[in-house]
């Protein structure tokens, strides 16, 4: 067995594209949640609140024959990659056209403008917005497909599209292909842009916050009050590597990653199972080879549903004890396939910083939830080593990361 290690980093975000940055943000309690004008539209719509990306540096290089096939989310994802290889010393790098560089990386889906030109199809019965990039830009792999030709890889593309955890479990499945000999190098991560149709898909179930008139203050994960999630967007990258190659070449290595558990909990697409939650969560700490006492931090799925966080809180609590516990969606809101590699990325940086990020706008504890440390008001000061990082999924998938400081 390898050990697979972490080399490099980056993330596009609502509040910013760059740890400090952020950072930055978290210490002063700011959110990334905002009013959404342009979904004013839609009247049955009950929640008209998002978490955008407002701006992200797009450098020069990527003129229009670069990005033609690219819809926002691949364009996202292909600049937050070269951002990560950038900051593991790789860009450029010999081993990415070797074939023992690969890309996992996940999404919810392709860009809406893709879906929208083929629905127009369908509704007008003509392809007038029809090109030759429509279905290269609304299919799920979208973001895989673009690294693959963008830094000329031929190793293997994993492409994950699982909803929520698309960015966790193409973080698992790369650190499995390098653990198991397949390759040396992995792309992992995900990225989803940001629609008032994926705030729809949770509306229609009357999971979505509705505190239209003060956004800053939803949403509220494990708070008595809250009312429901709030849609987001972004991307995050790890730059995975074989420990030996990386420490040959003399690289920055910021986290080994010591286990990845995923299950399925087989009864309900959409209701959570607390009880397979925390088998999951099991099944990271087996293949971690790690006792629960070890885990210093947990950084929590934390969507803000009612059903959501009690299920995870209580699986939590179950199957490690009363453990710091926060979740960062109160930031961002749910960035859906970007959510698990933009949280593995600021997780890192919580050990690497020693400073723990609290749950914002959690006041009033729900006491359905299960009884954890949860962290609130300000950030905490803790030295951390080992960390894990949750996420749980439409379809019943679970996925359960864990991190070693290095």
């Amino acid at each position: 067995m390898k050990r697979v290690v972490v080399t490099g980093m980056s993330g596009i975000t609502s509040l910013g594209e760059t740890a400090d940055q952020i950072f930055e943000q978290f210490a002063q309690g700011k959110s990334g949640i905002r009013y959404m004008p342009d979904w004013k539209v839609y009247n049955d719509l009950r929640s008209k609140l998002g978490g955008p990306v407002e701006s992200f540096t797009i450098p020069k290089h990527f003129n229009r024959k670069v990005t033609r096939g690219m819809g926002r989310v691949a364009l996202m994802s292909v600049v937050c990659a070269e951002k990560a290889l950038e900051n593991a010393g790789l860009l450029n790098d010999d081993i990415l056209k070797s074939g023992e560089a690969g890309v996992a990386f996940g999404s919810s889906a392709g860009s809406v403008d893709a879906v929208r030109e083929f629905g127009a199809m369908l509704i007008d019965n003509n392809m007038n917005q029809l090109n030759a990039t429509t279905y290269i830009r609304m299919m799920s792999h979208t973001s895989a497909v673009n690294m693959t030709v963008y830094f000329g890889l031929k190793g293997l593309t994993l492409p994950t599209s699982s909803a929520c955890t698309s960015g966790s479990m193409a973080i698992g499945q790369a650190y499995e292909a390098i653990k198991y000999g397949k390759q040396t190098l992995m792309i992992a991560g995900g990225a989803e842009e940001l629609s008032a149709a994926g705030s729809a898909v949770f509306d229609v179930l009357l999971a979505t916050s509705t505190r239209n008139e003060h956004p800053e203050s939803t949403p509220r994960p494990f708070d008595a009050q809250r009312d429901g999630l709030v849609v987001g967007e972004g991307a995050g990258c790890l730059i995975l590597e074989e420990y030996e190659h990386a420490k040959a070449r003399g690289a920055t290595i910021y986290a080994e990653i010591l286990g990845y558990g995923s299950n399925t909990d087989g009864q309900h697409v959409t209701r959570p199972d607390s009880e397979m939650m925390g088998r999951c969560m099991q099944l990271a700490l087996k293949d971690a080879q790690v006792d629960a006492t070890e885990i210093d931090y947990v950084n929590a799925h934390g969507t803000s549903t009612d059903q959501g966080d009690i299920a995870e809180s209580q699986a939590t609590a179950r199957i490690l004890g009363k453990k710091p516990i926060s979740s960062l969606k109160s930031y961002f809101g749910h960035t859906l396939g970007a959510c698990g590699a933009i949280e593995a990325w600021l997780s890192i940086e919580m050990m690497q910083r020693q400073q723990l990020v609290p749950t914002l706008n959690l006041v009033e504890l729900d006491s359905a939830c299960g009884d954890l440390d949860y962290i609130v008001t300000e950030m905490r000061s803790v030295e951390t080593q080992i960390i894990m990082s949750n996420n749980f999924a439409f379809g019943g998938i679970n996925t359960s990361l864990i991190f070693k400081r290095v």
